[in-house]
C-alpha cells in the first residue's frame, strides 16, 4: 500500500449518511450497494453484536467478490434493547411499536464495520456500541414521528443527525456510531493498514 499505488476504497452501502460521514472525513471512495438477503441471517440464538458483525462482513465480502483489488468497507447497524435485536421496521405499525419500546428506556446502538480486500487476504471485523438515553415521547410526538416517515430504512425506526436531537437526553459513546458508521473506530483500523487515501 504505497503512496504511488494507493488502494481504491469502496463503501459497500447505499446509505446517504454513511457516504456523508466517510466523505466528510476526507476519504475518496466509490459506493456499491451489496446484494445480500438480510432475512437469510437469523437473529435467534445469537448476540446482537455477533449478528451485526456477520451482516457487515457479508456485505463487504459480497462487494469485494467483484472488486478483489479494492479495499471494501461494509457496515451494519442494529439496536440492542435488553438483548433483543431491533432492526429496520417493515411498516408504519412496526415503526410505532419499536418507537414506543425504545423511547421508554436506555438502549444500545451497535454498528459493525468490516474491511475486506481479497487480493491480499485482508479481513477485519470490529464493532462499536453506544448507549442512548431517550427522552420520553408523548403520544402526539410518536404519531408525528410515524407520520413524517423519517423512520424508514432506519435501525430502531429513528435517526440521530446531530448531538442535540430533540428526543435524546444524552448518549454515551460515539455519535457517528449511532449515525451508522463509527468513524473513530474505522479511522483507527484504516490507519493500521497504512496509507490508502488516494
Amino acid at each position: 500500500m504505497s503512496e504511488q499505488n494507493p488502494v481504491s476504497i469502496i463503501l459497500a452501502s447505499a446509505s446517504p449518511r454513511r457516504k456523508q460521514l466517510l466523505a466528510e472525513a476526507g476519504y475518496k471512495f466509490t459506493s456499491v450497494c451489496p446484494d445480500i438477503d438480510e432475512s437469510a441471517f437469523p437473529a435467534e440464538r445469537i448476540s446482537p453484536c455477533e449478528y451485526v458483525r456477520r451482516l457487515a462482513l457479508a456485505k463487504a465480502k459480497n462487494v469485494a467478490a467483484g472488486h478483489p483489488d479494492c479495499l471494501v468497507i461494509g457496515a451494519d447497524t442494529v439496536v440492542d434493547f435488553n438483548g433483543e435485536i431491533i432492526g429496520k421496521p417493515a411498516d408504519a405499525e412496526e415503526a410505532e411499536q419499536i418507537t414506543k419500546k425504545l423511547f421508554s428506556a436506555p438502549h444500545k446502538v451497535i454498528t459493525a464495520v468490516a474491511i475486506v480486500r481479497i487480493i491480499d487476504g485482508t479481513e477485519i471485523v470490529e464493532s462499536d456500541t453506544t448507549t442512548v438515553h431517550p427522552k420520553q415521547m408523548t403520544a402526539e410526538q410518536i404519531a408525528e414521528h410515524i407520520k413524517s416517515g423519517s423512520w424508514r430504512d432506519k435501525a430502531g425506526a429513528y435517526a440521530i443527525q446531530e448531538g442535540d436531537d430533540e428526543f435524546i437526553e444524552k448518549i454515551e459513546g460515539s455519535l457517528t456510531n449511532v449515525m451508522g458508521l463509527p468513524m473513530e473506530l474505522l479511522q483507527s483500523v484504516l490507519a493500521g493498514l497504512g496509507r490508502i487515501i488516494d
